[in-house]
């Protein structure tokens, strides 16, 4: 028996898989794997459309099933990508006037018990993401949303929001607008914005 990651034959057992075949491991390279598995290592070109299927927003039971992968597969893919991506944004640098988007919106994770809060700041002039965070709809949570922005933004910018008591909790009165849905994007008001006389970067 061959290794199926560096093809050395230092095997040894290694207990059982939850299917109850013998599972091995390579002693040189750590490798764990069953003899004749009946499942292969899902392609490159798969994981690619799977990513792209991703940010279309598609429920993952779809994507397994476009992709013929298994749902459990897919959730552990899932799961790392979440972990390996940076909970920072990245912000092109600005001069001059900074006004801001602030909104929330609600999905259920597993069921409709488990209701999370995706808090977003937008750039209302380049549309950029500025700030996230993910989770209730507390003051702390738009505490968290604000942490999140660069540090001009938190110094500098006017921002927009709707009627919810917690941005009045958070937002700095003096630079804060809160308007109603209804008028869409917000109408950036004569003399509302405060200028920063620097270039930055985030």
């Amino acid at each position: 028996m061959n290794c199926p990651k560096c093809q050395s034959t230092q095997i040894i057992k290694y207990g059982h898989t939850h299917y109850g075949k013998p599972r091995f491991r390579c002693q040189d390279c750590g490798r764990q794997f069953v003899e004749n598995a009946s499942r292969q290592p899902i392609a490159q070109a798969t994981r690619q459309l799977i990513d792209k299927l991703l940010l279309e927003r598609l429920a993952l039971a779809a994507i397994a099933r476009v992709t013929g992968v298994s749902e459990r597969w897919l959730q552990l893919y899932v799961n790392q990508k979440y972990y390996q991506t940076p909970k920072t944004v990245e912000v092109a640098p600005k001069r001059g006037r900074l006004t801001m988007q602030l909104d929330e919106m609600w999905s259920f994770v597993g069921s409709k018990g488990n209701k999370q809060w995706i808090w977003l700041a937008i750039d209302a002039d380049s549309r950029e993401i500025v700030g996230v965070f993910v989770g209730d709809r507390s003051r702390q949570a738009a505490k968290g949303l604000w942490q999140s922005l660069p540090t001009v933004y938190r110094q500098c910018a006017i921002c927009y929001t709707d009627f919810w008591e917690a941005y009045e909790q958070v937002l700095p009165s003096n630079r804060h607008r809160a308007v109603g849905k209804e008028t869409g994007k917000p109408v950036i008001l004569s003399g509302s914005t405060t200028p920063c006389g620097k270039e930055w970067g985030a």
